[in-house]
């Protein structure tokens, strides 16, 4: 591997892209730490301080922000607003007809609905960035904080717009840097800055492990932790490559003097199929009761049973509704991401079919016959993966956004064989061997 980030290094236009997105991801890193204009940045390090930074209410969107929604930065909202428009359009195109219609015009409809989705990620980002200003002029960010109602010294109507002014265009930012990349670097600019968001976390979190281990002055728990994670980016990387190969058979036809088809391929249909996007819908969803319960006022009887039951992750409630929320999510965003019938009549459409399955209604119950036996054993390894932060609670009484928790390393494993895919091709074409021999 090392040889071929060497070669790549060689090569001059594949140097310009990798250095480009270096440049872009130290950009990145460098808003990260900017804080906003009427933040007491002072105060606001003391309760990060004070409190574990990870835990909360806002663990999740601060993971994907780098570290920065909790130090109220330019890019504190990170790239969480363009990623819940992105999965909000994905899912409307099955709903709105016009959508879905865009979505078979090809490259000038897929950048119409890119277009949609850049205004739903301000319009998320104006949203969230008033919650996030209201709850750290009232000091719910930081609970049990002695300064935290002193965040925000000023808490004007002129300072509160500049502050959701400025956190929006550093959405806008995020955005557009994200597709810098995607045109002149190297992969998925999206995933490439959540990718450096959610490792920029881990030296921290893993020396925080180290400094509440009690063996051997906590590098026994700090190794162990190394080791769980080495593991478990093998058993990631082992199911994600996995896939059932449909074997597709195109029959051969005469136009003119030309033969066409004739020809064999298969249907990679991967044993998880719905990717990350099923464990964040699930946190997502479980982060909605604790936020009503955080500003309903009194006390009640439900909002304690949420507060006891439904905010602690190493509780059995939680870990079993979260489970079954993985589960039921991953089912359903297979169901509405891969139409069967559609395949079937593509394939029917050019002349294709699988052997021993007739053309037609029968292909499609076929799909729909291997999709849902291979979704079973995806769904349960993404519940799985999900709760080794529970685990983790247990045992190395870490936060719950351990290092190696499941939403982490999901999306840096995946990231990272992706963009090793887009290097491994782009040296392959120069007649250079690639990363995976």
């Amino acid at each position: 591997m090392l040889t071929a980030f060497a070669r790549a290094f060689k090569t001059p236009d594949l140097r310009k892209k990798l250095l480009f997105t270096l440049g872009i991801i130290v950009i990145y890193r460098l808003g990260t730490h900017v804080p906003i204009p009427g933040i007491d940045y002072k105060n606001v390090q003391t309760c990060i301080d004070a409190a574990n930074a990870n835990q909360g209410l806002f663990g999740l969107v601060n993971m994907f922000s780098g570290g920065a929604l909790l130090q109220i930065t330019i890019f504190a909202l990170g790239i969480m607003p363009y990623i819940t428009a992105s999965i909000i359009l994905q899912l409307l195109t099955v709903v709105i007809p016009r959508l879905e219609a865009l979505k078979k015009e090809g490259q000038a409809g897929t950048a119409k609905i890119t277009q949609y989705t850049r205004y739903l990620t301000i319009a998320l980002a104006i949203l969230q960035g008033t919650g996030l200003v209201a709850t750290a002029r009232t000091g719910t960010l930081f609970q049990g904080c002695p300064v935290a109602s002193e965040i925000v010294p000023d808490q004007s109507i002129f300072v509160t717009i500049t502050m959701v002014i400025t956190m929006t265009a550093g959405t806008a930012t995020v955005m557009w840097l994200g597709e810098l990349i995607t045109d002149r670097g190297i992969g998925n600019g999206m995933s490439i800055l959540m990718f450096i968001s959610i490792a920029a976390t881990f030296p921290a979190a893993l020396w925080g492990i180290k400094k509440s281990g009690d063996l051997a002055n906590g590098w026994i728990e700090f190794f162990t932790v190394i080791l769980v994670g080495l593991f478990m980016v093998g058993l990631v990387v082992f199911v994600e490559q996995a896939q059932r190969r449909i074997p597709v058979q195109y029959a051969k036809r005469m136009i003119g003097r030309r033969s066409y088809g004739g020809t064999s391929t298969y249907i990679p249909l991967k044993v998880n199929q719905a990717g990350i996007i099923p464990v964040i819908f699930a946190s997502s969803l479980l982060y909605i009761p604790a936020l009503v319960a955080q500003f309903a006022g009194g006390q009640s009887s439900w909002k304690t049973w949420i507060e006891q039951n439904l905010t602690k992750g190493d509780h059995p409630i939680y870990i079993v509704t979260y489970f079954v929320l993985i589960v039921f999510f991953a089912f359903f965003y297979v169901a509405i991401s891969f139409n069967p019938e559609e395949v079937a009549d593509n394939m029917k459409k050019y002349g294709g079919f699988i052997p021993g399955i007739r053309a037609g209604r029968p292909t499609a119950e076929y799909l729909s016959y291997v999709l849902n036996r291979i979704t079973w054993p995806g769904s349960l390894y993404l519940g799985l993966i999900a709760l080794v932060p529970t685990m983790a609670l247990v045992g190395f009484q870490a936060n719950q956004n351990f290092p190696f928790g499941g939403t982490s390393i999901l999306i840096i494993v995946g990231v990272g064989l992706e963009t090793v895919k887009q290097i491994e091709s782009q040296l392959q074409q120069r007649n250079y061997e690639g990363f995976l021999r």
